[in-house]
């Protein structure tokens, strides 16, 4: 057994290189090998999101607080909710973040798969994000 006591994993700012606007993320699940979970919550201020980016195994979000978007390529930018759960298939290129105008936290649940658990590409665009829904 290993317990995380609450407040004992600092908070971290992650890369401006795959994410746009503040944003904060604090540690989850972070199963040692064999097991390939790991989990975080992420905050985005207003206007903050994701750059693209993709899973090798799929991604959930449990919207925790607030209101984003999310969209997946070619596809329409979509509201996301407190208590909405987003799953994004295997692969599947997608963004995700606060709205505009008010912040939103959700936990991401991914696997990894040979110890990788994100491929991020290129940013998401002011125009890409400000696309009507």
């Amino acid at each position: 057994m290993d317990i995380k006591r609450s407040g004992s994993r600092p908070s971290a700012t992650p890369s401006p290189d795959y994410f746009t606007g503040a944003v904060r993320q604090d540690p989850v699940i972070e199963a040692p090998a064999p097991a390939r979970l790991r989990a975080v919550t992420v905050t985005f201020e207003p206007g903050a999101r994701t750059a693209w980016h993709t899973h090798p195994l799929g991604q959930t979000l449990v919207i925790t607080s607030g209101l984003g978007w999310a969209q997946v390529w070619g596809g329409k930018v979509e509201e996301i909710r407190t208590g909405d759960v987003v799953w994004f298939a295997p692969g599947e290129k997608h963004w995700h973040g606060a709205s505009a105008a008010t912040a939103m936290t959700h936990i991401a649940l991914q696997e990894a798969l040979d110890g990788r658990a994100v491929d991020w590409l290129e940013h998401v665009t002011d125009d890409q994000y400000t696309a009507p829904a």
